[in-house]
């Protein structure tokens, strides 16, 4: 008999009754260090006071009224985003998935306004992740995303990830809008794309008068040390899509875009009815007041480096089981010889929850305002479990 829960997701055997910083306990009283973060969404881990104030004092005035109004905490959220980004406007959504589809409908938007409607393509590549909707999975085109949900929306053009040639051609295309690419790949394994490699395709697109979107779902708000990806390669997209983090645990996203990209999105063009509501909105400035500091940023710049250098220790004592670190800043992926979901659950007995990711890889995505004895907490923790699948195997 089909569960009351619909069944999606093999869930892992615990659950959770409270949160404070980056530890979790759970209901039977063992206690976890988060290094999970909700997959990258607890940005200022569980029950953050600033979070837990902002929403309370939302929460005891205004929850929704609809965007058919004028929304305070909305106008605000979006003026810091464009002070801190490339950004001239902002859209703002309720997940990533929602983000994903009004990037592509801005895009192609545009150049049916330009008078180019011809101009639908975009340009995705293998490895990707971009939300469970129909444009979603058709942007990430691979066989277990889209099996058994055809027929899939058209317009999408896959790429092998890194495959330069087939990119070059690609873009040639009159029919192509944009390319949708993430600058570091989350579900795909934690694979960076190289700062070159992000300046070229700046450059192919400019060449060729099409847009540039960047997925910033998990890798931006602080994650990689920069308050967006992008910016380390010192380039800037057109359109960005913005969830995850920005939300610190509550859902929030948005779509960011240059003036230019958006011309097409004019009233009735799109809408939600949560998006930017009171709530979301006020826990995401909060979120952003913290972020978006310098300082903060330089630290998590400081902790990226204390982590990554406790984790190629770590490799380096369980050669049968890990095979290097990867990623940017407190987005890492720890590469396996063993099999990472064993990994992962013996991390589950030792008392570390990290996730699973493509390419046999675990992702580390701790809060980003970690203490540094919690990195040597969780390696140690990452040590017991290595400890536990090497005596198994």
């Amino acid at each position: 008999m089909i569960p009351t829960i619909l069944p999606t997701y093999n869930r892992a055997p615990m659950a959770f009754q409270k949160g404070e910083g980056a530890w979790l306990t759970a209901t039977d009283g063992r206690r976890f260090l988060d290094f999970g973060a909700g997959i990258a969404v607890n940005s200022l881990g569980h029950a953050n006071p600033a979070l837990v104030k902002a929403l309370t004092d939302q929460a005891q005035a205004v929850w929704h009224v609809s965007n058919l109004y004028q929304i305070p905490a909305q106008k605000r959220l979006a003026d810091q985003l464009v002070e801190h980004t490339f950004a001239d406007t902002v859209f703002f959504t309720n997940s990533g998935t929602e983000a994903c589809e009004l990037a592509v409908k801005m895009a192609r938007k545009h150049f049916y306004d330009a008078g180019q409607p011809e101009r639908t393509d975009i340009i995705t590549f293998a490895g990707s992740f971009h939300g469970r909707s129909s444009a979603g999975i058709a942007a990430a085109g691979s066989e277990k995303m889209t099996k058994g949900f055809g027929p899939l929306l058209p317009g999408f053009v896959h790429l092998d990830f890194g495959d330069h040639d087939a990119l070059t051609e690609a873009a040639k295309f009159p029919t192509v809008a944009a390319i949708l690419i993430e600058p570091v790949q989350g579900e795909g394994g934690i694979r960076p794309v190289p700062d070159q490699c992000l300046k070229g395709l700046r450059d192919l697109a400019d060449e060729h008068g099409i847009l540039l979107i960047f997925d910033e779902v998990q890798c931006g708000v602080g994650r990689t040390g920069k308050l967006f990806a992008h910016e380390w390669a010192g380039i800037t997209p057109d359109i960005m899509m913005v969830a995850k983090g920005i939300g610190g645990g509550f859902p929030l996203g948005a779509v960011l875009a240059t003036e230019r990209a958006a011309n097409g999105m004019t009233a009735g063009t799109h809408g939600s009815t949560y998006g930017g509501n009171p709530l979301g909105c006020a826990v995401g400035n909060a979120v952003m007041d913290i972020v978006a500091d310098p300082a903060f940023l330089a630290e998590v710049n400081r902790k990226a480096g204390l982590l990554r250098q406790k984790l190629e220790g770590l490799v380096a004592a369980h050669p049968d089981v890990f095979t290097g670190v990867r990623g940017s800043g407190l987005m890492l992926g720890l590469m396996c010889k063993a099999t990472n979901t064993d990994i992962v659950k013996a991390g589950y007995d030792a008392g570390i929850l990290t996730v699973p990711a493509a390419d046999n890889v675990i992702r580390l995505l701790p809060p980003l305002n970690l203490t540094d004895n919690e990195i040597v907490k969780a390696v140690d923790l990452l040590d017991q479990a290595a400890e536990q699948v090497a005596s198994d195997g």
